[in-house]
């Protein structure tokens, strides 16, 4: 797996934006980041203009994770939700199951942003 990351939110809509479509596997996301969070950063993303916008998964990774929290990411355009701290085989799990079909070939390196 190969790993983009980002210092703040901010910066990462900017890193998706500057790739090329279909760069990203998945994108995972932190809600609490400095200069913009994660859940405006997320908007922002589904709301540009590239054609993967709406298709590029992301998840959201907080500690924030009463109800009403995990709905705001969806309600954002996030595809799912990891509570802090992240238990690696339910990381993994879950970034199986917002990309396993997406995979167009097993040698292809899969790329995410956090």
């Amino acid at each position: 797996m190969r790993v983009d990351t980002a210092e703040n939110g901010k910066e990462g809509v900017q890193k998706f934006l500057d790739s090329a479509p279909g760069t990203y596997d998945a994108i995972l996301m932190d809600i609490r980041m400095p200069v913009m969070d994660g859940l405006e950063a997320a908007k922002r993303i589904r709301l540009s203009d590239r054609p993967d916008a709406g298709s590029v998964p992301i998840l959201a990774m907080t500690a924030d994770t009463f109800s009403d929290d995990i709905q705001n990411c969806l309600d954002a355009g996030m595809n799912g939700h990891l509570a802090k701290p992240v238990d690696p085989e339910q990381l993994y799990r879950k970034l199986q199951s917002v990309i396993g079909s997406k995979r167009e070939s097993p040698a292809r390196p899969g790329r995410a942003a956090v």
